[in-house]
């Protein structure tokens, strides 16, 4: 079994993923925000290709670096968002949208790797451990020697072709998922409790819950660059929910004005249910006309129409220090504040306990969609932070003893 793992290449592990959808490099900031809202993606690409002076037919054959075609990073709503709420940008946001896309690309080598698809699985856990947050891989569409099956990809919606070629991408995620299939090679590593581990870090983000969720802006930014989130606690150090790249992914490029204007409990608020409460568009409507900013209200149309009118006051107040003493070790039941079963809690942890097995933990954080998980102790209070960074770490080394 421990053979047959090691034995796997990237190409195995992009079985079913859809073709990356992707923006030119010399595109502008508006273009990547209509591109976010017309994809229903939460982030796409970005591509500096040069074209010009490659036959087609040997493009199609050699690797896309060699003719000039080559993925330099990634933009999500996040990176917009964060954008507009720094240096006076909410002042005149049509015209912040027309900088280039380069203004809001994180500066930071080797977070988007090319990989050859016959990279072997430990090749690919390496890159990680070095920091890639992506591993960019042509989509292979010919029976290999070594599955003798073929690819089938999902289809995109509007495939981006570069010399005739589509490329996926490969995540932290995407490996910890193909790992946990093989589970039991690890034994009895999986069993043992994250606290024993040591893999618990004290290295997190938090933003008070009482203070100007403009002053976060800086950590929500460097929670997407580490792929985790904000934790936002209250004076005696208890987790109410966190800022995550999830919870902003979900809204648009008004969340830039309620990042500006609201504190960090009422942006909890604000994200918590995907259409924010009205009361608190009011809120936010009524700060920026107090600091001069109509123009950020007419560019950006905040009015009741952004609002939920659905949700009381009480309704739109459910994240609390109050409550979430109710959650013990796991997610809190909407049903007691009042919320309908359709609406979706974004802005809630998921957390678990220090025993917690790594096993319990990883499948935890591959449920929910997150890189990591919040570390508690019972009475709520935060210790730290469990990563897939941090799991990969203990998985490769035991894979390195199996070489």
């Amino acid at each position: 079994m421990a053979v047959g793992l090691l034995s796997h290449t990237v190409s195995d592990l992009c079985l079913g993923k859809p073709a990356l959808r992707s923006l030119p490099a010399s595109a502008t900031v508006g273009d990547a925000l209509s591109a976010l809202r017309g994809s229903g993606e939460t982030c796409l690409s970005v591509w500096s290709c040069d074209h010009s002076s490659a036959d087609a037919a040997a493009a199609a054959a050699a690797p896309e670096a060699e003719f000039g075609c080559r993925c330099v990073g990634k933009v999500c709503m996040v990176d917009v968002i964060c954008y507009l709420c720094q240096d006076g940008r909410l002042s005149s946001p049509s015209s912040a949208l027309k900088a280039p896309l380069a203004a809001i690309l994180p500066n930071i080598p080797g977070l988007v790797i090319h990989v050859d698809p016959s990279s072997s699985l430990l090749e690919a856990v390496d890159l990680i451990l070095q920091g890639a947050q992506n591993l960019v891989v042509p989509i292979v569409t010919r029976f290999t020697t070594k599955t003798r099956r073929k690819q089938h990809q999902k289809p995109s919606p509007t495939p981006t072709l570069h010399h005739g070629r589509e490329f996926c991408w490969l995540t932290q995620e995407d490996v910890v998922r193909f790992l946990l299939n093989s589970i039991g090679v690890f034994s009895p590593i999986p069993t043992v409790s994250i606290d024993d581990l040591g893999i618990v870090s004290a290295d997190i983000l938090v933003a008070d819950y009482d203070s100007p969720a403009s002053s976060a802006v800086g950590a929500i930014a460097r929670s997407l660059a580490n792929q985790t989130s904000v934790a936002v606690i209250d004076g005696d150090g208890v987790l109410i929910g966190e800022i995550s790249s999830f919870a902003l992914a979900s809204c648009d490029e008004t969340a830039a004005a309620a990042i500006a204007t609201l504190s960090c409990g009422d942006l909890l608020a604000y994200i918590d249910c995907g259409c924010p409460p009205e009361e608190l568009v009011r809120t936010v409507k009524a700060r920026l006309e107090e600091r001069g900013l109509q123009a950020t209200i007419n560019e950006f149309a905040i009015s009741r129409s952004n609002s939920n009118p659905s949700l009381s006051s009480d309704e739109e107040c459910a994240v609390t220090p109050t409550s979430v003493l109710l959650r013990k070790l796991g997610r809190c039941n909407s049903r007691l504040f009042g919320y309908s079963s359709r609406l979706v809690r974004r802005s809630e942890a998921i957390v678990c306990n220090p025993k917690s097995s790594l096993v319990a933990v990883m499948i935890q954080a591959i449920a929910h969609r997150v890189n990591y998980v919040w570390v508690i102790e019972d009475d709520c209070s935060l210790i730290g932070i469990v990563t897939f960074y941090h799991m990969l770490e203990v998985l490769r080394e035991h894979l390195e003893n199996l070489a």
